[in-house]
């Protein structure tokens, strides 16, 4: 049984809807947020009601929806003043042109302008508009003006759009938005350190065709990078060949083998604070990989392995190291393997699981090995378990 969401949970949040085709992403987006434990409250313009009715966001928030300034449900008729008082967020999702227009110039002739030129809480938009619209230099002027209003905008991407053009204006999907509320909402616990995280597997060629690898799908290290970027960190992620979308916010370095991860980890590890290697790195290369495809023989076929560079031993090595953690997956004895590396490192914290419990998995168990002991982390969805992670570090870290 799949476990349900609860990182928003008791966040109030004021999703707001304008005329757009994109609207019927905003359905979608209501019902991640309330599957998230949030307290979701819905402002329509009338535009947006001919393309989504209140009907389908009220059955989707829960509560009831509210498209006019003078609504009399909401006491003295001061909507605009009321619905925003109790949020942590607004988020309009799609942003017309017009609306962006609005806001960049403190106007507000509806409901949903008047209340986010009046809330207190945080505002984040999301662009949705042809192509032409979004290009105009009067819609840059206004998102500039917005970003410099510390607004946030998000998006929009590229794509096909629904008058059949193609290029920028396409509002961002129902999932990549929902990443975004669950990042600007989180406790900002790395609030501008600068995290380092590796991913994923390498490879190391036999030949052009073949190669040795490992199991790892990267999820583990991609749910670290996610936590930390939460947690109000700036995040590079490292990362072996996976087929993960990149997490919001995240910068990702791509790489193939070894030999590639450490050249990447090390011209970024000085300026970071912390590092966090959760990539299951091969420790042998092939010596003389071939440049052509090996052809098959009649007898056996020797190859010659070579130790691969130890990452983590060379950041930990540095004269001035960021804070260093370790992963270790292992296949039997967890805490006599996992301690014994974290000796040999000399790293403050090292978190250990079972190589055949975590690989390609969606869930994870983690035991912390630090200073202090020991320190499980209950089997979870591997999310929940990077943020665990990620707390369990911030309260560890050197003030620097």
């Amino acid at each position: 049984m799949t476990e349900p969401m609860t990182e928003l949970a008791g966040k109030r949040i004021l999703l707001g809807l304008t005329g757009g085709i994109a609207a019927y992403k905003a359905a979608e987006l209501a019902r991640l947020l309330v599957k998230s434990g949030a307290d979701v409250q819905v402002v329509m313009t009338s535009a947006a009601c001919g393309f989504v009715t209140p009907a389908t966001m009220q059955a989707l928030s829960g509560k009831p929806v509210f498209t006019d300034m003078w609504d009399g449900r909401v006491p003295n008729n001061m909507g605009h003043i009321e619905l925003s008082r109790d949020r942590d967020l607004i988020i309009v999702a799609p942003a017309s042109a017009n609306f962006l227009a609005k806001l960049a110039n403190g106007l507000a002739d509806d409901l949903l302008s008047t209340l986010c030129l009046a809330r207190r809480c945080p505002l984040a938009v999301a662009p949705a508009m042809n192509v032409e619209m979004w290009n105009h230099a009067a819609t840059q002027r206004n998102v500039a003006q917005l970003r410099t209003d510390a607004i946030a905008v998000l998006g929009p991407a590229a794509g096909d759009q629904a008058c059949g053009e193609t290029g920028m204006g396409r509002m961002l999907e129902a999932e990549e938005l929902f990443s975004h509320v669950v990042i600007s909402l989180a406790p900002k616990l790395l609030a501008g350190k600068c995290v380092l995280v590796t991913a994923g597997p390498t490879y190391e060629p036999i030949d052009t065709v073949r190669g040795i690898t490992n199991q790892s799908s990267g999820k583990m290290g991609y749910a670290v990078a996610q936590a930390a970027v939460e947690a109000g960190a700036y995040v590079t992620l490292v990362s072996g060949k996976t087929s993960l979308p990149n997490p919001a916010g995240v910068e990702r370095i791509d790489v193939v083998t070894a030999r590639d991860m450490r050249d990447a980890v090390m011209a970024r590890a000085k300026r970071a604070d912390l590092f966090i290697a959760v990539a299951a790195v091969a420790d042998y290369h092939v010596v003389g990989a071939k440049g052509h495809k090996i052809k098959r023989g009649s007898g056996n076929l020797n190859i010659e392995l070579a130790p691969n560079p130890d990452i983590l031993g060379e950041v930990v090595a540095l004269r001035k190291a960021p804070f260093c953690v370790g992963f270790a997956a292992e296949t039997e004895n967890l805490e006599e393997h996992a301690q014994a590396k974290r000796r040999k490192k000399g790293i403050p914290l090292l978190a250990a699981n079972l190589a055949q419990e975590a690989f390609g998995s969606d869930d994870n168990a983690l035991t912390l090995f630090d200073d202090a002991g020991r320190h499980v982390l209950p089997r979870a969805p591997k999310i929940v378990v990077a943020r665990q992670l990620i707390a369990h570090v911030a309260a560890m870290l050197p003030k620097r």
